[in-house]
């Protein structure tokens, strides 16, 4: 159910490029929620992994303004380090990446939480 518009021979259209942006300002605001961040296109809802995904084929290189952001936010994750990210495609792979391990961190967390708070400690979870 993916309405998002699709690559044209690698390239993407302003909007996907543009929403693409709003993903990544998302991802780097992303702090302790559990919830995945969501980013609106065409007024609908979309989770940002989403956007990544739509963009991983992309070769359009990534403007200034957003490479500085990206390069920012994947500073951050020890496993980004050194990778060379100069088109969307790079950059939502790598952001992709960093979304999916925050989903298992809070997913493993959460479920850690709910073990160790069980009423009956006999039963396993």
């Amino acid at each position: 159910m993916n309405f998002l518009p699709d690559l044209h021979e690698g390239h993407a259209p302003i909007t996907l490029q543009q929403l693409f942006g709003a993903a990544f300002e998302a991802l780097d605001a992303w702090e302790d929620e559990p919830a995945e961040p969501m980013v609106i296109y065409e007024d609908q809802i979309v989770p940002i992994g989403i956007v990544f995904e739509s963009m991983r084929a992309c070769t359009d290189i990534l403007p200034r303004t957003l490479s500085d952001i990206v390069s920012d936010t994947l500073a951050r994750n020890p496993a980004a380090a050194g990778t060379e990210i100069s088109t969307f495609g790079d950059a939502a792979q790598l952001a992709g990446a960093l979304v999916e391990q925050r989903r298992l961190c809070g997913e493993t967390a959460i479920a850690a939480f709910l073990d160790h708070h069980r009423v009956d400690k006999r039963r396993p979870a």
